[in-house]
């Protein structure tokens, strides 16, 4: 299974358009984190009118002198400073750091497969992805600039929008796309690649995390694909399936016929985008568990119970989209449906998060770069899970709609939540992509210049929403309870331009550790699953020689052995 026999590849074949799900999970995440700062610059702007509104922007200010004029932001620049802000750090950023990079480079090794099911289909999702987002970014220089109708793009303000929302719809559909290739590589992978003696309930939870949450994708996002098809036929073929007549459009009736549904964009949108947070965080916790079973030096607690959990939240997922649209009129049956599965689907998680919590209890903690970001991630996702209940129960989500609460609420599970998780999974699987490790200190002053920074950015936010201010507002002291917490949306604007600033250490350690970092051994962590038994970085093909899998993937601390860890590949003494 090395490279050996393996003819050489040229460059182009071998780092650009690779099949091998090492490279590809590489690319996914350099490209990923790089949409991913975009996205941070652009907050970083929006953050700055939000705090001095109508002031002059420093450095930025002489951007472009059509969307900021004498260096003072147009709201419609704002209105699209903020769609592609969602839009990149969701589509572009985080699901293809979680999902393509550490899901294409870790779960086949931990499977101990030597690639991917499919490694051309695999090669093909990445580059449909890049189109995608090539697209999307294209959006910012044609007439009238990037969409600028919400990350979520409701109609009919998105059907009458500027050239920029035809771009973005079309970017939409090549990332979805990708998305439906990599999740039926994935599923086909870990269904037929495992190595022997692997069986289903002796995977890794980050497996069985990357399993429940390719069939997410593959089940969720049609409904978005047809949503956004339909919406770019309303846009360039004049139907009107979300275009209601008698519409009013700059004083004028807007000419479509037909009847069409703005609701029904609001339900395809949804039927994807609810599962699409536990695209997010599902991933986000088969890292943490690794990273915290890993450094606690004992078993992870409740694993049949976990995995259980994580099936029956997949399947919940999709019975609780509308909880996003109370305000929209349904009926109190319905409503209280859709209220009673969101209070249901909290139950899962929380029991995942509880193991996580009970695994810690009397372990040998070791509290490396990895183990600080996992450890972390557990109140910051409590905190996002617990604001997000009132907005699952109409009498209360009514009131806290479309406020700065739902950002704060969003942004506990998206930020500090599923990026510390991201973090905990770069510095514990850097030794194994690179051979190198990370430098401690270097890791240790990111991890809480970003924490402190991450909670000042965003905690403010759940006091401005209580007091009313609306999420979208260009200038929220046009109104006076605006103008009342305006302080605090300075303090967590500061926050935002801190937290990019924490993020210099991080840089700085990544790209000198992978030119001139310590050597780091095949198992610098004392790990028990497969993948740590593969060389570091693996070679073509991953293994040496097939594994074989004689136990489960979490066996530290067992009584009498000469080691307190015992790897899944290694036999027991006869």
């Amino acid at each position: 299974m090395s490279d050996d026999h393996h003819p050489q590849l040229g460059f182009i074949r071998k780092y650009v358009f690779s099949v091998d799900h090492k490279v590809i999970g590489i690319q996914y995440m350099l490209t990923a984190m790089c949409f991913m700062f975009f996205g941070l610059c652009l907050m970083s702007m929006m953050r700055w009118q939000l705090a001095y509104p109508g002031e002059v922007m420093p450095i930025l200010g002489s951007l472009t002198e059509t969307f900021m004029p004498g260096g003072i932001m147009l709201p419609e620049f704002y209105n699209a400073l903020g769609a592609m802000h969602g839009t990149i750090m969701v589509f572009l950023a985080v699901v293809p750091i979680l999902v393509g990079g550490f899901g294409n480079y870790v779960m086949p090794l931990q499977i101990g497969a030597p690639d991917m099911a499919f490694p051309k289909l695999n090669m093909m999702s990445y580059w449909v992805f890049a189109a995608g987002g090539v697209v999307m970014l294209v959006s910012f220089f044609v007439p009238g600039g990037a969409a600028n109708s919400g990350w979520t793009s409701y109609a009919p303000l998105s059907v009458v929008a500027t050239t920029g929302q035809t771009y973005w719809l079309i970017g939409m559909v090549l990332l979805i796309t990708s998305s439906l290739l990599g999740s039926v590589n994935f599923i086909v992978t870990i269904v037929h690649l495992r190595v022997k003696g692997l069986t289903m309930f002796r995977l890794p939870f980050f497996v069985w995390a990357q399993l429940v949450t390719a069939f997410l994708l593959l089940l969720a996002f049609p409904p978005l694909e047809a949503a956004g098809l339909l919406q770019l036929m309303d846009r360039v073929a004049g139907t009107s399936f979300f275009m209601p007549e008698g519409l009013v459009v700059s004083g004028e009736v807007a000419s479509y016929t037909g009847g069409g549904s703005p609701l029904l964009y609001q339900h395809l949108f949804w039927f994807l985008a609810h599962p699409e947070v536990y695209v997010l965080v599902l991933p986000a916790m088969g890292i943490v568990v690794e990273v915290l079973t890993n450094n606690t030096r004992k078993p992870l607690w409740g694993y049949r119970t976990i995995i259980y959990s994580t099936v029956f939240l997949g399947f919940m997922s999709f019975l609780v989209w509308a909880h996003h649209m109370f305000m929209t009129g349904m009926g109190t049956q319905l409503g209280a449906f859709f209220a009673t599965t969101t209070m249901i689907i909290s139950i899962p998680s929380v029991i995942i998060l509880t193991a996580m919590v009970i695994t810690l209890y009397n372990g040998s903690i070791r509290f490396n770069v990895p183990m600080l970001f996992a450890l972390a991630f557990l109140p910051m996702f409590a905190i996002g899970g617990l604001t997000g209940l009132p907005l699952g129960l109409p009498a209360s989500d009514i009131q806290l709609h479309d406020t700065y609460y739902v950002i704060g609420h969003f942004h506990y599970v998206v930020a500090p939540g599923t990026i510390f998780a991201i973090f905990a999974g770069i510095y514990y699987w850097f030794p194994k992509a690179t051979g190198k490790q990370l430098n401690s200190m270097l890791g240790k002053l990111h991890f809480w210049l970003s924490f402190i920074c991450i909670n000042i950015a965003f905690a403010p936010m759940f006091w401005q929403g209580l007091a009313g201010v609306s999420r979208r507002l260009y200038d929220q002291t046009t109104y006076e309870h605006g103008k009342a917490v305006q302080e605090l949306t300075k303090l967590s604007s500061y926050g935002v331009w801190l937290l990019a600033l924490s993020q210099l250490p991080f840089i700085l350690n990544f790209f000198a550790s992978i030119f001139a970092g310590k050597k780091a051994s095949a198992n610098p962590w004392d790990a028990t699953t497969i993948e740590w038994s593969a060389p570091s970085p693996p070679p073509h093909g991953n293994f040496a020689k097939v594994p074989v899998v004689h136990r489960g993937p979490y066996e530290y601390t067992v009584p009498g052995a000469a080691k307190n860890f015992l790897p899944q590949t290694e036999a027991s003494e006869a």
